[in-house]
């Protein structure tokens, strides 16, 4: 870095810095708010109360049976919404000491006030719970984080990263952010992770909100978390505790805004509002559910009893400005993994934009002899909540196709059999539902005992009282589409290595995770559970779940010249307003077998259907094309 630019960085940082509150005034706020939590425990057990579970069973488990020289680990692929939230609520309920909780979206709806009852109802009967959360997309509403700060002794939510000192991010905030310290304001703390008592914990693409859970009527992510019992929970702690003892990792109750209202409202808990459920009935039956020993055990599904397995995070401090690679641990462990590759890459993402550093890696594999196969799994724009990523990964199609050897395959927005569970949505009985042609994974039923749904929305008042509805949105939302359905959009992060290698964890493969956010994985070393994760992948990438994408057909006359020209406004940052791109989309023909795309019977078998499928926007082409053609730049941010 030069010393300009580095005079600069220091500056803009030192404007950030005072706006955040002092240590001294970190110490007061917190002894303020402390002196109004309660104190009460309501167990007196020694091990709190805790909930009897197979999952927080595979703990101790895995710790009894390995060495330092030879660690053992059960982990298991949580692909279904549900179960993975019925994994956390049943893991919760077992915390017999801590319970550590890290996201990057906390939202306001059923899901996570769902979650946040559990943690405060695990505080109370004496567990300590500690709760770090990204501030420019989580809890905003300032009332419920006051009294979130005084709930309990055994309760601690902080806050990485806040904006100038406050919980709250208005639009003027926002601008103010960007233009005052572009490169901290952008650096968020991507990383997932629930942790139990050290020994398990959960991480992968998952946040707090609905949509992650089959729980939205509307769009639902595609997602996957990976569950670990055994030795590398204690990297996960390491890493945790790294971010909690961080100087951006600012506790919620010396936020300014909520310190006012800690203030202005001292001593006085009931004035906080009960939570705006949407659909009580929901939690309750899943609530029963996570009390359900063999249930659980049923749902989770296969357990994969395996050797090592790392925990790979990036440092808490790790930014653009810092021009370093010590705190980007996990990106320089994929470097390592991806060039590591011999037979097969298979890769879902759903981002398809890579930073130079990527992309000269993959020109290096395709270059060996023979080269591994790199098999993509991807959203179309169809499916996609980030319009401006895709239209930047459409870019680059014939880059990613013919210089670095990728089979893509571009998820559908109503794919034919995915990992949802449709009643679980709240859109069984509509209309819209009619539509969806899922192979939905069937209910378990209740699982265990019926309450009254009104007595929920009480007991969540008796525990933390507030929430004003379902947040803010934390996204601009998928386009609309030609018919109407439940919606799915890709959200796993995964990696398969010559079958023998799997990760799973919260890096999008793309520029901002590698220079930008923290991001953190589990890498697994055992060749069943590779091959199990690779499966799933594949699966997406079916044909009745995804469409291929391919070179379009050539025009009949100037096809060599229509290539060049497009390969030289592929290369321009700007003004890239060749019309003609190199590849479309393509869907199998009746009766067909899949193909891969270099496969003589390929055209055949399949057919272009355009460029951007099932999405129902005028000028589609035109808004891609903008963004293309003025959008590089954007690639490491986006």
């Amino acid at each position: 870095m030069s010393p300009l630019r580095a005079a600069v960085a220091a500056l803009l940082a030192l404007l950030l810095a005072a706006c955040m509150p002092s240590r001294k005034d970190i110490r007061e706020a917190v002894a303020d708010a402390r002196a109004q939590q309660d104190t009460a425990i309501a167990c007196d057990r020694a091990d709190h109360c805790a909930l009897a579970s197979p999952l927080r069973e595979l703990g101790d488990a895995a710790l009894d049976a390995s060495t330092p020289q030879a660690p053992r680990h059960h982990v298991a692929l949580l692909e279904n919404g549900p179960d993975a939230l019925l994994a956390r609520i049943n893991l919760i309920r077992a915390a017999r000491r801590s319970i550590d909780v890290q996201s990057f979206i906390y939202a306001q709806d059923d899901a996570g006030f769902f979650v946040l009852g559990e943690l405060l109802g695990a505080a109370r009967r004496g567990v300590k719970v500690r709760v770090l959360l990204d501030q420019l997309f989580s809890v905003d509403d300032v009332k419920l984080l006051a009294g979130l700060a005084r709930a309990h002794v055994n309760f601690e939510l902080r806050l990485y990263n806040p904006t100038f000192g406050e919980a709250q991010t208005g639009p003027v905030q926002f601008v103010a952010g960007i233009v005052c310290c572009f490169f901290r304001f952008n650096q968020r703390m991507h990383n997932k992770l629930l942790l139990v008592d050290g020994a398990v914990g959960v991480t992968g693409g998952r946040n707090y909100q609905n949509r992650y859970f089959d729980w939205d009527p509307e769009y639902n992510y595609r997602d996957r978390d990976i569950l670990v019992a055994g030795p590398a929970a204690a990297q996960m702690q390491d890493s945790f505790d790294a971010f909690w003892r961080h100087q951006r990792s600012v506790p919620v109750a010396a936020l300014r805004d909520v310190r006012r209202w800690v203030e202005r409202d001292e001593g006085d808990g009931a004035a906080m509002d009960a939570p705006r459920l949407t659909d009580a009935a929901r939690i309750l039956d899943l609530s029963a559910q996570a009390d359900n020993a063999a249930l659980v055990a049923q749902r989770i599904g296969p357990v994969f009893d395996v050797g090592p397995v790392e925990y790979v995070s990036d440092l808490p401090n790790k930014a653009f400005e810092s021009n370093t690679d010590a705190e980007r641990d996990l990106t320089r462990r994929l470097q390592t993994l991806f060039l590591g590759a011999r037979e097969r890459i298979v890769l879902q993402t759903p981002y398809l934009v890579f930073s130079g550093t990527a992309q000269d890696h993959f020109r290096d594999l395709q270059e060996r002899d023979p080269p591994p196969r790199v098999i993509v799994s991807t959203n179309s724009l169809a499916s996609t909540d980030a319009f401006p990523v895709y239209a930047l990964s459409h870019k680059y199609k014939r880059r990613y196709l013919r210089e670095f050897g990728f089979e893509i395959h571009e998820y559908k927005p109503f794919p034919a059999s995915a990992p949802i569970d449709v009643a679980s949505t709240g859109a069984l009985g509509r209309e819209v539902a009619n539509s969806v042609p899922y192979n939905a994974l069937k209910s378990s039923g209740s699982g265990g005992r019926e309450r009254d749904p009104s007595r929920y929305a009480t007991e969540s008042q008796r525990r933390f009282g507030a929430g004003s509805g379902p947040g803010r949105n934390v996204d601009p939302g998928p386009l609309p589409l030609e018919r109407a359905g439940v919606r799915v959009g890709m959200h796993a992060k995964s990696i398969v290595i010559d079958d023998a290698l799997a990760l799973v964890g919260t890096h999008n493969f793309d520029p901002r995770s590698d220079k930008l956010n923290t991001e953190s994985a589990v890498i697994v070393h055992d060749r069943a559970f590779a091959e199990a994760l690779a499966a799933n992948i594949l699966h997406d990438t079916l044909p009745e779940n995804a469409w291929t994408i391919a070179r379009r057909p050539r025009p009949p006359v100037l096809s060599g010249v229509n290539y060049s020209l497009g390969k030289v406004f592929e290369a321009l940052p700007l003004f890239d307003f060749w019309p003609f791109r190199y590849a479309t989309s393509w869907e199998i023909k009746p009766g067909c077998a899949p193909l891969r795309i270099d496969d003589p019977g390929f055209e055949a078998c399949y057919e272009p259907v355009g460029d951007f499928p099932e999405v129902d926007v005028p000028l589609k082409s035109i808004y891609t094309r903008v963004l293309t053609a003025f959008g590089a730049g954007l690639a490491p941010i986006l």
